[in-house]
């Protein structure tokens, strides 16, 4: 008999929330993890003390930019680093205590360590070796970073050592102008810091789409944050107090340098898969380094199973989650299913922006003809009551079927909105049934609702 049913080797949210419903349906399960506290990058060095220093931080712009506006007088803001690091660490903490607290109600054993596959049906966490019949990687991810490029995590630093600095610097230099550059280059623009975004490609945000790519730039633009697009980093000297950016502009080869107490590298992430000893066992990788697998997530070793960031697809908690929710429902013999189509991102932000579906650009290139109905933040009155009408809804749908194939939000509670659209793609919802559907008045959803007439005769308020 093997010691589990599964040992989930991960504890991020792809692990966390696999070992969970594995439990719940009745198997017994264990998982790994090396840290001191379960929740993996996301809980204690990526998506919730990230938020929570946007918060704080958007607290610090509204008390110096809005307050007055409502007839609120205060001096002016004093920021205490110390102790807005003490708040993230406490949001931190309690997060954490949570999934201890969910494992010990579900009966899951956490195995306190760094786990290696030895062989199939084998987990080996410090000097001893557990069985089970199934074993889930839910390995993550860790920051990736470019040639000539030291990492240090005091004047060099990769998002955890951002989130932890120990003073605000007076200039920041981003490498990368992605989600964690844009998000963390946010808060410290806040917070008083000149700050400088580096970006290899032509516009920020690879990949989104294109409209509310350059709109986000402006609003940045005039919150502080300052672009140099189209330059290729070459290197990062290190010197007593600070540090020099030496960068290449594309167009015409010229080298440049910039100087900054900090630089924060956020060039992505890349499978976090080391020591786990997977090439000892045969299992297949892509060039990528990533784990190959099928399509109910299985390695090409039997019994070996992978989610998350360690296989393909978007590093986004929330996907890792979902197939962890799956793979545990394959393996108890139901039907587990992710609809990668319908996945949405968001950058936290003030603005926020959210996106799911195709992009206008995914749709000419594959030659779907489609319409495109749009409403501006500007027509929402309870986005000019709260100081956040910058920004649109944009959704986008089948010419013929009237169906929704994607939509893009920049405004206020983006991440938020972009649900109803989810909800509505999963159901093969028209526009139509959007614009019929009664939003409450007045809120930001409306804006929801104005785009999705705006894909028939024309929204109301515009």
């Amino acid at each position: 008999m093997a010691d589990y049913d599964v040992i989930v080797i991960g504890s991020g949210p792809g692990g966390y929330v696999c070992a969970i419903r594995c439990a719940q349906l009745g198997l017994k399960t264990a998982c790994v993890e090396g840290r001191d506290t379960l929740g993996g990058t996301c809980l204690n060095i990526g998506c919730i003390p990230s938020k929570a220093l946007l918060h704080a931080s958007h607290q610090v712009h509204e008390a110096e930019h809005n307050f007055a506006k409502m007839g609120i007088s205060v001096p002016k803001p004093k920021i205490d680093w110390k102790a807005m690091l003490a708040y993230k660490d406490e949001v931190i903490g309690q997060n954490t205590k949570g999934i201890e607290f969910l494992f010990k109600k579900n009966k899951i054993d956490w195995l306190k360590g760094w786990g290696s596959i030895p062989e199939a049906g084998k987990v080996k966490v410090g000097d001893e070796v557990h069985s089970a019949k199934h074993v889930i990687i839910a390995s993550g991810s860790e920051p990736s970073s470019l040639p000539g490029i030291e990492i240090d995590e005091e004047t060099v630093v990769t998002s955890t050592g951002a989130l932890a600095l120990g003073k605000i610097p007076k200039k920041l230099a981003v490498i990368g102008a992605g989600v964690i550059g844009l998000e963390l280059g946010s808060v410290y623009a806040r917070l008083g810091t000149e700050v400088t975004v580096i970006e290899f490609l032509d516009g920020i945000t690879p990949g989104a789409d294109a409209e509310v790519a350059r709109q986000f730039q402006k609003i940045l633009s005039k919150q502080g944050l300052k672009f140099i697009l189209g330059a290729a980093v070459q290197s990062v000297e290190t010197m007593k107090t600070k540090a020099k950016v030496t960068y290449k502009l594309r167009k015409d080869d010229s080298e440049h340098t910039l100087d900054a107490d900090t630089v924060l590298v956020a060039t992505g992430r890349r499978p976090y898969t080391d020591g786990l000893g997977l090439a000892g066992l045969g299992v297949k990788m892509s060039e990528r380094g990533q784990i190959e697998t099928d399509g109910h997530y299985a390695t090409s070793v039997k019994g070996i199973y992978a989610i998350g960031d360690a296989i393909t697809g978007p590093m986004l908690a929330h996907k890792a989650e979902d197939e962890g929710m799956a793979v545990a429902e394959i393996i108890a013999g139901q039907a587990g299913h992710v609809n990668y189509d319908v996945i949405p991102g968001v950058i936290y932000t003030h603005p926020e922006v959210a996106s799911v579906g195709k992009t206008e650009e995914q749709l000419k290139q594959e030659g779907h003809a489609f319409k495109a109905g749009k409403f501006s933040f500007m027509g929402n009155g309870r986005a000019k009551a709260n100081f956040a009408a910058d920004g649109f809804v944009k959704i986008l749908t089948d010419a013929k079927t009237d169906r929704v194939l994607g939509a893009h939000i920049i405004g206020p509670m983006a991440g938020d909105l972009i649900h109803e659209i989810c909800v509505a793609m999963e159901f093969g919802a028209a526009a139509e049934d959007i614009a019929r559907t009664c939003h409450a008045h007045p809120t930001y959803s409306e804006a929801v609702r104005e785009a999705a007439l705006a894909c028939g005769d024309g929204p109301i308020h515009s």
